[in-house]
């Protein structure tokens, strides 16, 4: 019996998929097809998925085509399956010519025409076209759109059509409500005392948003907007990059399930060193202060994982030389029933940037700089036991948020990676610090 193996993506199965598949089987007399998980997906660069991996399994099975159909979820595991599966043909489709000449060590390596003028990339780039409008900060230090345009291209159904800083590619429009008539959805990275007016000007108007972290600077503020969203139907969407990485995402699973026993403490620094005191006064009034730069992110990682009820926060703060709110160095501390939680933000102080999650069987250690999450370790107290977690981070997880963000606009819902308590608490956190109130100046 000729065994043969192939591999692919499958989204969205379509015609070309099935006759790859029929040209497949008619080259022996068993067919297994390897279906690539949506992990392994983004080490590759796609991240866009319309549909799961068990429904791009079950597509391939309603064909009746494969014998056999089984994942793929890592690399070099194509050796693998060959050896296992007794595999004599390896197939392919013919836009990979070459790749793939490594397996004919192990098999017969064919690779197959493909079917002219049919793509999933084509297919889900027409049934959603998203167009997007940017809103930035002229003469800010915050690159964030700048990394948005680099990584918007890696995302197929939404398209930045018009911005209102130059962005080379970009069409230019000065006026925000210019930029906003022109767009379905808005990405927001605007100085945070501007996020609450423009989002609740863009919901009013129809128009989606994916904003910046803070959503807003005052919990009630916060909670306004997000009513207004489900009123007129949109979605609102807070732009925290570290929470749509792969890595942050099971870290905080496998603290929450016990990995390291009872969670007691969550304590995340992030720091910059920057000269500060050389900044005339129309850049500090134009840049973010350390809180709301970098106190949202670290504040995601107390959030996620001990949740948003906590019951009493202290934070102590080191301001820039004659500026009312502009900190160089912020702690916040915060107390829970049965654990508690630091962070430890600053632009004008350096430190190491890591994350530890502490618990009573062991700990998580994320090393620096731990909001670009890619691999961490949970660590006890016999070393043997150690183990390390590994995961493929493209573009700072930026490219992950956008897809996240045209998902939830597709599919109408507001099932997201971060709650709206958790959006709620971080603007809760920024109304604190400039309430002042539980705030001791250093």
């Amino acid at each position: 019996m000729t065994k043969v193996i192939t591999y692919g993506t499958y989204d969205l199965l379509h015609y070309g998929h099935i006759r790859l598949l029929e040209r497949a089987k008619a080259l022996g007399d068993y067919l297994i097809v390897g279906v690539t998980s949506d992990d392994y997906d983004k080490t590759r660069g796609k991240i866009n998925n319309k549909q799961s991996l068990m429904e791009r399994v079950a597509a391939i099975r309603a064909t009746g085509i494969a014998d056999e159909v089984i994942a793929e979820e890592y690399d070099g595991q194509k050796i693998d399956d060959i050896r296992k599966y007794g595999v004599d043909i390896f197939a392919i489709g013919s836009d990979w010519i070459g790749k793939f000449d490594y397996l004919g060590e192990y098999c017969k390596v064919i690779y197959l025409p493909r079917t002219e003028g049919i793509s999933s990339s084509e297919i889900r780039a027409k049934q959603s076209h998203i167009r997007l409008g940017l809103i930035g900060e002229a003469g800010s230090e915050l690159t964030s759109i700048d990394k948005f345009v680099r990584e918007l291209k890696y995302v197929n159904g939404a398209e930045a059509i018009c911005a209102n800083v130059k962005n080379e590619g970009i069409a230019f429009e000065e006026d925000f409500d210019a930029v906003m008539d022109s767009s379905d959805a808005l990405y927001i990275a605007s100085h945070p005392t501007k996020h609450y007016d423009q989002i609740k000007k863009a919901l009013i108007n129809g128009t989606h948003v994916l904003c910046e972290t803070p959503i807003s600077l005052s919990k009630e503020e916060c909670s306004e907007l997000f009513e207004l969203a489900e009123a007129h139907n949109c979605i609102l969407m807070e732009g925290a990059k570290t929470a749509y990485t792969t890595a942050f995402e099971r870290l905080v699973l496998l603290a929450k399930t016990g990995k390291i026993g009872e969670i007691v403490s969550v304590d995340a620094t992030c720091t910059s060193q920057k000269n500060l005191k050389s900044y005339k006064e129309n850049e500090i009034n134009n840049n973010w202060n350390t809180i709301t730069e970098w106190g949202p992110l670290t504040l995601l990682a107390v959030f996620q994982v001990l949740g948003c009820d906590y019951k009493d926060i202290r934070i102590e703060t080191k301001l820039l030389p004659e500026t009312k709110d502009f900190d160089i160095f912020t702690r916040v501390s915060f107390i829970y029933d049965k654990a508690v939680a630091s962070i430890k933000v600053a632009k004008g102080a350096k430190s190491e940037g890591e994350l530890v999650i502490t618990g009573t069987e062991g700990y998580i250690y994320v090393p620096a700089p731990w909001w670009k999450t890619d691999y961490f370790e949970i660590r006890y107290e016999n070393q043997s036991d150690n183990k390390r977690y590994f995961y493929q981070l493209e573009g700072e997880g930026i490219r992950y948020e956008i897809v996240a963000f045209v998902k939830a606009i597709e599919n109408g819902n507001g099932s997201f990676y971060i709650g709206q308590d958790v959006s709620k608490a971080i603007a809760g956190v920024m109304e604190e610090y400039y309430k002042g109130k539980k705030v001791l100046l250093i």
